[in-house]
């Protein structure tokens, strides 16, 4: 058999102007574009390639792009055995190139960049054997799996030994908890209805709609105008009724001191979390917060930079819900080194996937933390918005509030030929029409 060789490496910069209809504003950005940093791994296979992708809401996704070229000379020539064999020395190689990491380390854009290349790695691995990414992974041993990841900087709260055994400890139960995940699916909520430039009426229209369509719980962005939050969330709360779960994200726009005082007003509604209350980075300031509004949860996570941020957030008790995004961390493998140190603190993963190609990634991720690493669906729900799926070849798909299991070969992430060549920034045609405008 050939033995599959990285031959090449193409980046693309890819946008979808979802800006035009206020799609994923919220209180820190009112007018986001959907854009991906996309990826493609070239092989000496004929028909074989690894796709991955990073999320930004517009500007600046050039920088991810170039930031993905400047990775390529650590990636294009290596054969795919010798980045399975060794998947924690391949991702350190990205993440932590002497050069290179002086313009991060594991944070910013060339973390997001990592990331895309990385999951593109998964992609094309999973791709080769002929599985979704998703049982891939629940397919490898628990030796095989733990080393794949790298433990560096976190091996205080999470030894490499106490992962083997979470991992081995469910691996009796792997079967039909995949049997279970076929069956019923795994539950998720929508944000799709609360984003912050949509008028009552469409609000109204689409929480009616999420009811009709199965949806249990429902997520408002807050915190812009506080009079203007305790309108919208009375609005949501009248159209889901008492029962249903609802969830308030502010997206960092404010200090400790007012996110205490505004979740007190907000407090009326029952909200289930606030979702990043404050900056991402405040550790201590979450913890604060944490405190102040109990029982009301604090959820954050996607911009939350690294492995390291979630070790104090959880080491703080900081959040109830920890929060992970497909492509902020470093990849899957990362991904996964946080669903375990979640797991070790007895903290729900509940993934971010507000954005172009997320809810396909994590289509897989809530398989792989529950058939391998959770086990439990208490207090876990993961986010899905209805935006941009018809540009995936093989899009994620959510029936009566449930992610469904992916089947397809990969990770997933695979864009359609005809939505790469319209939406690339700034010569497609759509982008070029704009202009000419």
């Amino acid at each position: 058999m050939t033995q599959v060789r990285i031959t090449g490496l193409e980046a693309r910069d890819i946008r979808f102007p979802t800006s035009d209809h206020a799609d994923g504003s919220d209180a820190m950005h009112p007018d986001p574009d959907y854009s991906a940093a996309y990826v493609v791994l070239r092989t000496n296979v004929e028909g074989l390639e690894g796709h991955g992708l990073t999320f930004t809401i517009g500007r600046g996704n050039e920088l991810c792009v170039d930031a993905a070229r400047s990775l390529a000379r650590l990636v294009v020539g290596r054969t795919l055995d010798g980045i399975v064999q060794d998947f924690a020395g391949f991702w350190r190689a990205l993440a932590s190139d002497s050069q290179l990491r002086w313009v991060g380390p594991e944070k910013g854009v060339i973390h997001l960049a990592t990331a895309a290349i990385v999951n593109a790695a998964w992609d094309l691995y999973a791709k080769s054997e002929r599985k979704p990414l998703w049982k891939l992974v629940v397919d490898m041993s628990p030796e095989q799996l733990v080393s794949s990841l790298d433990f560096r900087y976190v091996t205080d709260a999470l030894p490499r030994e106490d992962a083997l055994d979470i991992l081995r400890d469910s691996r009796s139960q792997r079967a039909a908890r995949e049997a279970q995940m076929r069956a019923q699916g795994y539950p998720a909520y929508t944000t799709s209805a609360g984003w912050l430039g949509y008028p009552d009426d469409k609000i109204r229209t689409l929480c009616r709609k999420g009811i009709a369509e199965g949806w249990n719980h429902f997520k408002i962005k807050v915190g812009a105008d506080l009079a203007d939050d305790l309108r919208r969330a009375a609005i949501v709360r009248e159209e889901i009724g008492p029962r249903r779960k609802l969830m308030f994200d502010a997206n960092q726009r404010w200090d400790v001191g007012a996110a205490i005082e505004n979740m007190k007003e907000l407090a009326r509604f029952d909200p289930w979390w606030i979702e990043e209350p404050t900056s991402p980075d405040d550790v201590l300031g979450h913890a604060a917060i944490a405190r102040a509004i109990a029982p009301i949860g604090v959820a954050t996570g996607e911009q939350c930079q690294n492995r390291v941020m979630f070790k104090q957030l959880l080491q703080a008790d900081a959040i109830k819900f920890c929060q992970i995004d497909s492509c902020r961390l470093g990849g899957l493998n990362e991904v996964l080194t946080v669903m375990l140190l979640a797991r070790r603190f007895g903290v729900p993963v509940c993934p971010h996937a507000g954005g172009v190609g997320l809810c396909e990634y994590v289509n897989h991720l809530v398989m792989i933390d529950y058939i391998c690493i959770s086990g439990s669906l208490e207090n876990r729900v993961a986010e899905f918005v209805s935006h941009l799926h018809e540009h995936f070849e093989n899009p994620s798909v959510v029936r009566n509030g449930h992610y469904t299991v992916p089947e397809a070969p990969g990770y997933g992430i695979t864009m359609k030929r005809a939505s790469l060549e319209e939406f690339e920034h700034p010569d497609g045609p759509v982008w070029a029409a704009r202009a000419a405008r």
